[in-house]
């Protein structure tokens, strides 16, 4: 990861393929299909219900946290990287989600480990969640440098909690 170049917005983060950018009312059809998409949801709970997508679609313009991942080269929007501070037992929590046709070219590892870098900069640790049937999902977590810290059952299914400290 590198700094920002002159062409992204100040609160951008810039790697070697990827922008990572507040949301666009632009990006709002791409981003409804990361919360309705069945492959997408299938290790998220299922599909959002129509009524949580209307609100989520009128909050997440610009909210702090959510990174819009954005490929450099065309503009296509790929996924999103979510950072909440204090989300899990006061830790720092990283999420992301990316489209099914743009799985298995490295973009959600390349903007995952970006803005890991650029959190850890701020807070001593980060965590992720994901479910243990999820193997693509921990893969990735354990390339940018995440370690398996706990096993449990939420929402009813089985889970693992990995985290990078500073």
């Amino acid at each position: 990861m590198h700094a920002s170049s002159s062409s992204a917005p100040a609160d951008a983060l810039t790697t070697e393929r990827l922008l990572l950018r507040p949301v666009r009312a632009a990006d709002v059809p791409a981003v409804t299909r990361l919360w309705t998409d069945p492959e997408v949801r299938r290790h998220l709970g299922g599909p959002v219900t129509e009524q949580v997508v209307r609100i989520r679609q009128r909050r997440v313009v610009g909210a702090a946290g959510v990174h819009a991942v954005v490929r450099a080269a065309d503009g296509v929007l790929l996924g999103l990287v979510t950072v909440e501070p204090g989300a899990r037992d006061g830790e720092t929590e990283i999420s992301y989600q990316f489209l099914p046709e743009h799985w298995g070219h490295g973009y959600a590892r390349e903007a995952v480990a970006a803005v890991l870098d650029a959190t850890l900069r701020g807070t001593p640790s980060v965590v992720a969640l994901t479910q243990e049937a999820n193997r693509p999902s921990r893969r990735l977590l354990e390339a940018v440098g995440m370690t398996h810290a706990a096993s449990f059952v939420e929402h009813d299914a089985h889970q693992v909690l990995y985290r990078r400290r500073r």
